[in-house]
């Protein structure tokens, strides 16, 4: 594990309600997460659990609506003109301070879908420079130099030509290339990706990951995967979080997720991905809904769907248990007076023939 002081962003115990017509949604519900320089974490989980809220309160770009009940996000970064260290906690400043000093310039995100992100009254060209002439005062002619390499380190062919289109020109691949030279565009410490795949072709989806994986590791960024999909996190993270109901619950290596998950819930993330080498013919799908926020569960969230549910789920929320000094996971099956639960034999034969694949590049997924 690197040292502490190598901790980039460090998020405690965030509690997040939003006020709502039909009354209030407890969407956060005590996350906790780390993130070291160069890092690349990722946050799994199905929709609504409450991934994309947490990273948009890291951004300092939560809805009007949304009121933070505890927690800290500390952020730490260097100043540009001596190197001098410094850390913030991002929830208590305001958001001009977070505009001129955050959003952008140290922390970027890129969105899932790149036509929402892009103004489609404005070339390409001015969108990649808007952010280094408003954050640095960068001259036209500067930025548009740099606008250019950008847009050639992300593999758009052409790009001073691509730097006059608009954004209703290019594909939908080139767009989210776009997008991806913008977030870059003032060398920010951490890039946050939301489901930055989602709307483009398997192939696509490919090249974005490598590319995002190729410039992460030339510039030393720090990454933040949010995704609902644990094969593109076998691809790029180093740790994983998984997310539901607004509560992490099961965190880890990304060997650690793989091949010994813990809950229940992971377990069924696992078994729902695709698997060729199966011989069912069948998707396995979880059970039943995410819980209604609205009137949040008084035991674990996870209960109603779990087949391996306990008695205590419906009564008490189980806490983090420890596993190991990289891994723990927040279930009653852990706790130890709990009845020995084994994972599906279906789930452990996919585990065992991932560690097969894995053996061929040297161990890892």
């Amino acid at each position: 594990m690197p040292e502490e002081r190598d901790k980039i962003l460090d998020i405690q115990n965030l509690d997040i309600t939003f006020r709502t017509t039909a009354g209030p949604v407890h969407a956060i519900r005590g996350v906790n997460i780390d993130l070291y320089r160069g890092q690349t974490v990722a946050i799994v989980g199905e929709s609504g659990s409450g991934k994309s809220v947490t990273m948009k309160a890291a951004m300092g770009i939560l809805a009007s609506n949304a009121i933070v009940n505890s927690g800290v996000i500390d952020f730490s970064y260097k100043h540009l003109e001596d190197g001098r260290p410094d850390h913030v906690d991002i929830l208590k400043q305001n958001k001009k301070w977070i505009r001129e000093h955050i959003n952008g310039r140290r922390i970027a995100m890129v969105f899932q879908d790149p036509m929402t992100s892009l103004d489609p009254t404005m070339t390409i060209g001015k969108q990649v420079m808007e952010g280094m002439m408003w954050h640095y005062n960068t001259p036209k002619e500067e930025a548009w130099k740099k606008a250019v390499e950008l847009l050639d380190e992300v593999g758009i062919e052409e790009p001073e030509k691509r730097m006059k289109n608009y954004p209703h020109q290019l594909s939908g691949g080139m767009r989210q290339r776009v997008v991806i030279a913008i977030a870059l565009s003032c060398d920010p410490d951490l890039l946050i990706c939301d489901e930055p795949t989602t709307a483009l072709d398997v192939t696509i989806q490919a090249r974005i990951i490598d590319l995002i994986r190729r410039v992460q590791q030339e510039r030393g960024i720090s990454v933040i995967y949010i995704t609902h999909g644990l094969g593109v996190v076998a691809k790029v993270a180093d740790y994983v979080n998984v997310m539901y109901a607004g509560r992490i619950i099961e965190k880890g290596t990304i060997n650690d997720i793989f091949y010994d998950p813990r809950h229940p819930y992971t377990w069924g993330l696992l078994s729902a991905m695709p698997d060729l080498a199966t011989d069912d013919p069948r998707l396995y799908t979880i059970p039943g809904s995410p819980p209604n926020l609205l009137h949040a569960p008084a035991g674990d969230a996870f209960a109603p769907r779990n087949r391996y549910a306990l008695v205590v789920d419906d009564k008490a929320e189980p806490p983090m248990f420890k596993i190991s000094e990289t891994h723990s996971a927040a279930t009653w099956l852990l706790d130890p007076r709990a009845p020995k639960v084994e994972m599906p034999d279906a789930l452990k034969a996919r585990i065992a023939r991932m560690k097969k694949e894995a053996e061929k590049y040297g161990g890892k997924l």
